[in-house]
């Protein structure tokens, strides 16, 4: 497509922050100081964008090619100062002829720049479970999984204070060998960063607890503030058996007459206070969650039925040096009567970082998850109702490839029957 140069004067628009003063003199005989378009040739020239013939003519009549129209894109995109409406055409323009100022040699350094405001990561994995649990006849029961997972996990830029941040798994359960996959999106929310204040909207990941209690999601809101001395508000919804792996959650889901679902969303309110400096690290919750799932989970209430959860819990962490950290934590629910509380104290040495070959990290750690408050914990060990002993190692077998083992053994709070399990799992991270 062909233009003539006067129609392609649009591009002064791009320079007009770059310089507020024109040529001394008239810069071509043939666009006198009347001419319509004489500030914008000018201007045009006086920045280095047009430099007209040898013979002091403009000649804005003659049809120029697109890499002549390029060549002006080019020199108006080195302009510095830009403001925002005149970058916006910029963009357009460099877009418009990309190719040809890819041929000149010219970086599209905008277009990158839009390209980089999302980004993309994720993982495939596959893992490895077998659970033993001591049934009624003192024979243990097994439980094999083998799963596939597919992760994205994408960001997108939306300004300078905000993001908005997505995750979606593909899931495949090899066990049964069924190409049936099970794709889902699990989270999606808007990320705002005010100085050290934090805001989240959507479906966001748990920012409270969410080892020892809370491995979900919450829909609704989040804010943090703060540095060293954190305060962090959470509320939404909470989807009290669509994710949990614990069996109390998920029977409490279910009406015992007709086998049918029942409501399983709660509200859920939160708040915590967390301290961390140096080689210290201090922190505090409170949890209130409404429910008639509680009403259904045996042995929740004696006597008494409860729609609610309130749940408070208290963390610390200390490391001696950089490999070796203590961290304990502690959780009870004061409307349960049995089951109420959950802790862990673990020791970690050193760990696997993704992009180092070669390193490595292990950990030991004694588990009590009473059901009743560990609704649905994140340990790969130990589960939601059992109690013991659990040990674990990671290994980064080749850049972004990280191997774990873990292992737990230890018993079922209550009937105190042996409960034991074994992880493992690789993760190609991207």
């Amino acid at each position: 497509m062909k233009k003539t140069i006067v129609s392609a004067l649009t591009t002064a628009l791009v320079v007009g922050a770059a310089s507020t003063t024109f040529a001394a003199t008239n810069p071509f005989q043939d666009v006198p100081s009347d001419h319509w378009a004489y500030d914008a040739v000018a201007q045009l020239a006086n920045d280095g964008v047009i430099e007209g013939y040898g013979d002091g003519n403009f000649k804005g009549d003659k049809q120029i090619t697109r890499y002549e129209m390029a060549q002006m894109v080019a020199k108006a995109m080195a302009k510095q100062n830009v403001s925002g409406n005149d970058k916006a055409l910029l963009d357009k323009l460099s877009a418009e002829f990309a190719d040809e100022l890819n041929n000149l040699g010219v970086r599209v350094s905008n277009l990158e720049k839009n390209a980089d405001k999302v980004k993309w990561n994720g993982e495939a994995r596959y893992t490895y479970t077998s659970q033993r649990e001591e049934n009624a006849a003192g024979s243990k029961d097994r439980a094999n999984d083998n799963e596939l997972l597919f992760r994205l996990e994408p960001s997108a830029e939306v300004n300078d204070n905000w993001h908005v941040n997505a995750r979606l798994d593909a899931s495949t359960d090899l066990k049964s060998d069924n190409t049936k996959s099970d794709v889902s999106l699990k989270r999606i929310w808007a990320d705002g960063q005010y100085g050290n204040t934090n805001i989240k909207l959507g479906k966001l990941p748990m920012q409270l607890d969410k080892d020892l209690l809370f491995d979900d999601e919450i829909s609704g809101a989040s804010l943090s503030t703060g540095k060293d001395l954190k305060l962090t508000l959470q509320a939404g919804r909470y989807d009290l058996t669509g994710s949990t792996n614990n069996a109390a959650v998920k029977a409490a889901g279910v009406d015992a007459a007709t086998g049918a679902d029942i409501n399983d969303t709660a509200s859920m309110q939160s708040v915590g206070l967390q301290y961390g400096k140096d080689k210290l690290s201090l922190g505090a919750a409170y949890h209130n969650i409404e429910s008639d799932n509680f009403k259904n989970m045996a042995n929740y209430r004696n006597g008494e039925a409860s729609d609610k959860a309130q749940i408070w819990s208290a963390n610390a962490r200390y490391a001696f040096d950089k490999n070796v950290a203590l961290a304990g934590t502690y959780a009870e629910n004061a409307k349960a009567d049995n089951y109420k509380k959950a802790g862990s104290v673990e020791l970690d040495y050193k760990g696997a970082q993704d992009a180092n070959k070669g390193t490595w990290g292990a950990y030991a750690a004694y588990r009590h998850l009473g059901q009743n408050v560990a609704f649905d914990p994140s340990y790969d060990g130990a589960w939601a109702g059992t109690k013991g002993w659990e040990v674990g190692t990671n290994y980064t077998l080749a850049k972004n490839t990280v191997a774990t083992l873990k292992y737990f053994n230890g018993e079922k709070i209550g009937d105190g029957k042996d409960a034991e399990k074994l992880f493992g799992r690789v993760e190609f991270k991207f």
